[in-house]
């Protein structure tokens, strides 16, 4: 079993409280916030009723601040009134947003009107708050329009969905949220067009009691087409402002594009420098057609530093940590540098310790806002349960976020190794190339609950002391179906595949062959440990390799969850694999829920099991399986 946890700090972290997962640590308990400090409490107790069940009366008892606020006293009667007041605004505004347009609310507090009561009104201690919704009728649209509707578009990339497709048509329910996303609709179709200060000028809607209907008319402005001005940068003090411009790619006399808006947006936090950046458009388009933008940023420190540690009884201890310096020269530039020293056991044995060091430096915008120009070096010696590498390499490279969905990699690498294996001792030199493509078409990357996700990488290499060539070869896709309201049950499917071409195993590093096993593979077994046999018992990599995972999630609350899940794995040597080459593991794990993804504990066993093998595993990690 392994237990970890991380900590990551900037420059300088203050003593005292701080916060991990979204909890609070070292918190002093008496500390409280000057806007909570209640003078004069005021307890009370609500009783609610409302003449429509359901949705409706769902709507209504999450509007209602005095329902919400009811476990904690109110600042006095005098807070008390003001809130049951604005309870009134409120409970109206979720009756329109459910179609609903001749009610009527009763709020009394110790038998009065909550409209009539002055401020200063002494009141018991608790006392009786009564909330009495009528909802009346239900309205639908008689007839509606939106005058100065924007032409409609052939380029896909403008299309917006019609009002009509949301609702908003006669004979639909009058809900005033249709009314609003409608509105939206209207000007996001004007924006998409270039018309940047597209503006509502006017709403009619009117409630016919008679009929129990509703008309409405929307009235768009859609004013000037629009290009792209120039951005002007505020708020740096070591990022170059001009950098930081280009970075956004808004190119001056481009068409307006709110979808540009939208990438210049993830650009900038993709630099991973800023606290806070925010485009803020100019309050007319100038007499050129141009809108200027000023960009106003908040940089974050200039370094930061994470340190963790692991502990599993088959590995033991293992320590790791890492520093960041960001913004080097002034053009979001990143170093980062990692240790890790793991396999400490008891008693200390330092020539079973794994050791790991490296570094990583990152240049954006190299030549092109959605390019990133990225070279590692790092040096390792690592004890697998097939085989021992001490390594150094390294490798540069280009990634291009083509798209949101989209990103392409290339470049060249490097590595001398040594290997100590069943077949001895071995030396290689490689250099090569490498490119991969990855397609993430998922709604998160840590709990995603729909969409798929696709990734190839092609790795050539040449064996500079064997003089022999090779060629790697690596697919994965993975798919997401939810099920429900929000989705509280998700299935996921895992399907990857690999092969290697080139000499016979003994002339291939083993870290470029395959092997299966651990927590992002087949669950149950030991990580690395399901290969080949060779006949006499020995495991080595192999030259195929296909995985399979499904996985079912349910969510028990909205912070815990419960999963179901069947691993399969198959390791082959020159043959591609057959099925009585297959490794089954399965098993079960919960989710904890937190703002940065699920935390994950795992419990697995393997189906057919063979001498060597664990007779359960325990993952834990951040994030789901896949």
């Amino acid at each position: 079993m392994c237990i970890g946890l991380a900590l990551s700090a900037g420059a300088v972290m203050p003593a005292g409280a701080f916060e991990l997962f979204g909890m609070k640590f070292f918190e002093d308990p008496n500390a409280a916030d000057e806007d909570a400090v209640i003078v004069d409490p005021q307890p009370y107790f609500v009783t609610f009723t409302s003449s429509e069940g359901g949705g409706v009366e769902a709507a209504l008892r999450n509007a209602s601040a005095l329902l919400a606020d009811e476990a904690e006293p109110a600042s006095g009667a005098a807070g008390l009134i003001a809130k049951a007041r604005g309870d009134y605004r409120r409970l109206l505004a979720a009756l329109y947003a459910e179609g609903h347009y001749g009610g009527a609310v009763s709020i009394r507090i110790g038998g009065v009107e909550a409209a009539k009561l002055a401020p200063d009104v002494k009141l018991p201690d608790p006392v009786d708050v009564t909330i009495a919704v009528t909802a009346g009728p239900l309205f639908t649209f008689g007839s509606v329009s939106i005058a100065n509707q924007a032409p409609a578009t052939n380029d896909p990339d403008d299309q917006v969905d019609l009002p009509v497709l949301r609702g908003f048509g006669a004979g639909e329910v009058a809900r005033s949220t249709v009314i609003l996303r409608a509105e939206q609709l209207a000007l996001e179709a004007w924006r998409q067009q270039g018309y940047a200060k597209a503006e509502i000028v006017g709403r009619e809607v009117v409630a016919d009691h008679a009929t129990n209907t509703v008309a409405a008319v929307i009235t768009v402005n859609p004013g000037r087409l629009a290009a792209f001005g120039p951005v002007r940068v505020t708020g740096t003090t070591n990022m170059n402002p001009e950098f930081v411009a280009q970075q956004t790619g808004l190119a001056v006399g481009s068409e307006y594009d709110p979808d540009q808006l939208d990438r210049a947006q993830k650009r900038l936090d993709r630099l991973e420098v800023f606290r806070s950046a925010r485009l803020e458009a100019a309050e007319s388009i100038g007499s050129d057609g141009l809108l200027p933008y000023e960009l106003i940023v908040e940089e974050l420190p200039g370094r930061r530093f994470g340190f963790g540690a692991t502990y599993s009884s088959v590995d033991g201890l293992g320590l790791e940590g890492y520093h960041l310096w960001r913004n080097l020269f002034g053009q979001a530039e990143r170093l980062r540098l990692d240790a890790r020293v793991a396999s400490i056991g008891y008693p200390v044995d330092t020539s079973q310790f794994d050791y790991f060091v490296g570094g990583t430096f990152t240049k954006p915008g190299f030549y092109h806002p959605d390019v990133d120009l990225v070279a590692t070096v790092s040096a390792e010696r690592t004890i697998y349960p097939q085989y021992t590498e001490t390594s150094a390499g390294g490798r540069v490279g280009l990634s291009w976020f083509f798209s949101d969905e989209l990103t392409l990699e290339g470049g060249a690498s490097f590595e001398i190794a040594r290997f100590d294996d069943d077949f001895g001792t071995r030396d290689f030199q490689t250099a090569g190339v490498y490119a991969g493509i990855v397609y993430d078409g998922r709604d998160s990357s840590v709990d995603p609950t729909e969409g798929w996700y696709a990734a190839a990488n092609l790795e050539p290499y040449f064996d500079l002391l064997g003089g022999k060539p090779g060629a790697r070869l690596v697919v994965e896709g993975r798919t997401y179906f939810g099920f429900g309201e929000d989705d509280p049950f998700v299935l996921a499917g895992r399907l990857k595949a690999g092969a290697v071409l080139g000499p016979d195993l003994v002339d291939i590093p083993p870290d470029k062959l395959f092997f299966a096993g651990g927590g992002g593979s087949v669950r149950g077994y030991t990580f690395k440990s399901i290969g080949v046999d060779d006949g006499m018992g020995n495991i080595t990599g192999g030259r195929y390799l296909l995985e399979a995972s499904l996985e079912a999630r349910a969510k028990v609350t909205n912070d815990i969850g419960v999963v179901g899940f069947v691993d399969g794995g198959y390791v082959a040597a020159d043959t591609f694999p057959g099925l009585d080459d297959l490794r089954l593991g399965a098993g079960v794990g919960v989710r904890y829920y937190t703002g940065l993804g699920p935390l994950r504990l795992d419990v697995a066993v393997p189906l057919n099991k063979k001498a060597g093998d664990p007779d359960y595993a325990i993952y834990a990690g951040i994030g789901q399986a896949f």
